[in-house]
């Protein structure tokens, strides 16, 4: 017996909190009744319908994949551009694990698995996701000093990053830099650097958690290794422990 947002997210169709709501909004029905309590058990024999469909336990999938520049980070685009899973071939119901800006490159995870979604993208598992990072100017050590400790967009305080690697393009007049962060709200670190007067040029994530572009191009697209699926679990529940203590 497992319980019935657990089994809404082993489904793929969305993650276990989204799930949470979708029983609280009386959206669920176990075997024709309606379920609101949080916890209610089920197990792979019940019918779970969600607003009137039933869900299917797939088989988990993991990809990484090597997002080039003008393509969308969603399953479908009303405006008929590419997306993410115009690139992977499966029946599976795949989604991107968190989102990466139209302009922007680099590593990308997608899955079926909406618990493993939940512990990649939220704050408190603080998985790590590192950038190549072009902006105008000359980013200097006390401007990057203060984007590290934190810097207040919209009215909150981002989360603790590291700046390395910075390289000066005295004719461009430009920076290059790596930055490293655990968060990824909305055009953050776009918001970041303009905030500080060095808006973006370029940005590419070069990793995330342990995974990299290691062996890919762009376009490229690869399953994720049972070992790497593994590290990236232990990761966060280790993070998730230091988190809580």
């Amino acid at each position: 017996m497992e319980r019935i947002q657990k089994l809404i997210a082993q489904s793929g169709l969305c993650s276990r909190r989204k799930a949470e709501t979708l029983i609280l909004d009386g959206r669920v029905k176990l075997n024709d009744h309606v379920v609101t309590t949080l916890g209610t058990k089920a197990n792979h024999d019940d019918i779970i319908l969600v607003d009137g469909k039933p869900i299917t336990i797939e088989e988990k999938e993991y990809y990484v994949f090597y997002k080039p520049k003008g393509v969308i980070s969603t399953t479908d685009d009303e405006k008929d551009r590419k997306v993410v899973l115009d690139f992977i071939e499966t029946s599976a119901r795949i989604f991107p694990v968190g989102r990466l800006d139209f302009d922007t490159t680099g590593v990308m995870l997608l899955t079926n698995d909406g618990d493993f979604t939940q512990k990649m993208i939220h704050p408190k598992h603080e998985i790590q996701k590192e950038y190549q990072v072009t902006v105008e100017g000359f980013l200097r050590k006390n401007t990057s000093h203060k984007i590290e400790k934190g810097v207040f967009l919209d009215g909150q305080k981002t989360a603790p990053a590291k700046i390395t690697q910075v390289q000066y393009n005295k004719a461009k007049e430009t920076t290059r830099l790596h930055f490293i962060v655990t968060e990824g709200k909305y055009h953050h670190i776009k918001k970041v650097f303009e905030n500080e007067k060095h808006p973006v040029i370029k940005l590419k994530r070069i990793r995330f958690g342990i995974i990299t572009l290691e062996g890919l191009k762009e376009g490229d697209v690869r399953p994720l290794k049972p070992h790497e699926i593994k590290q990236l679990h232990v990761l966060a529940m280790k993070n998730r422990q230091k988190h809580d203590n």
